[in-house]
């Protein structure tokens, strides 16, 4: 007799940088959201999808961290995670273990929980980064204290530890249901945005400070080749200064050239087909408080 099949729309939910994509990731086992040291990485709501052996179908939402907004694509952003929170059945809220006490914004989120009167699962992040386990212990009964968590769990999404676990406490939270995407679905993602993004996470990771959080990158042409066996892609990196774009391509087109080829290898093993990418960089002032330009990158 086949299992019944079960499904749970879980929005993940935390502030910036406490590792929500990261553990996304581990929970899909595939990277389909992308991951820096740097907070406000992920600025849309990525949706992820991940069907068990045992029939659960778990819809994930990894939100961008919850924050003060200072333009109006960071407006966006915090808009983008009350409405995921309004539009689940649960939330995985995940703090950093390094941390010493929840921050304003991870108070806010607390409050949003009780008047959704939320399900939560809370996740512990990042405890491969503490020396002594009895602070662990103190700051998941201090968080405890401030609401009725479904499951409290630690783990270390860099080390895959104690993920499993994690995931046998989200798969509690599924209810008889039809399963709403295909059972080898891994995202709702078009590929386009998903290789927009592989290039924007290159650029997280090689370029200093603000730089980075100024850029948009538009795909252009993203076609197979009639023989199947290469992709060719091209891409338009925006920018909001004449200055960030020389830093952006670098000497001699070094840096621009670095970027195109960290992304075209994680592409090629994304979609499992070589690549040939191209990229160009392009100035659109102030583009982070402009509208049309924030929905032509599809950031609304």
């Amino acid at each position: 007799m086949e299992n019944t099949s079960k499904t749970a729309f879980i929005a993940i939910v935390g502030k910036a940088n406490v590792g929500k994509s990261s553990i996304l990731n581990r929970l899909i086992g595939s990277k389909i959201a992308i991951v820096s040291s740097k907070p406000q990485t992920t600025r849309t709501r990525i949706m992820g999808v991940l069907t068990t052996q045992d029939n659960i179908q778990l819809v994930f939402t990894d939100t961008p961290g919850f924050h003060k907004p200072k333009n109006k694509l960071g407006e966006k952003m915090v808009q983008a995670v009350s409405d995921s929170i309004s539009g689940v059945d649960s939330c995985l809220f995940v703090i950093s273990a390094e941390d010493s006490g929840l921050n304003a914004a991870e108070l806010e989120l607390i409050k949003k929980f009780k008047k959704e009167k939320m399900t939560v699962v809370l996740a512990v992040n990042k405890i491969d980064l503490l020396k002594d386990k009895t602070e662990l212990m103190k700051k998941i009964a201090d968080v405890s204290k401030l609401y009725d968590f479904k499951a409290v769990v630690p783990v270390s999404a860099v080390n895959n530890e104690k993920t499993d676990e994690l995931l046998d406490e989200l798969k509690l939270l599924a209810v008889e249901s039809i399963h709403f995407f295909p059972d080898d679905a891994l995202t709702d993602q078009p590929e386009r945005v998903l290789v927009s993004e592989i290039i924007r996470e290159k650029m997280l990771r090689l370029l200093e400070k603000e730089i980075p959080h100024g850029t948009a990158v538009g795909i252009e042409k993203m076609k197979e080749r009639d023989s199947g066996d290469i992709m060719d892609i091209e891409a338009t990196v925006y920018c909001e200064k004449e200055s960030h774009k020389g830093i952006i391509i670098g000497k001699g087109g070094a840096m621009l050239k670095k970027i195109s080829t960290l992304a075209r290898r994680d592409i090629e093993s994304f979609f499992d087909i070589k690549v040939n990418l191209k990229c160009w960089v392009k100035v659109k002032e102030d583009w982070r408080n402009r509208e049309g330009l924030i929905h032509n990158f599809g950031l609304d």
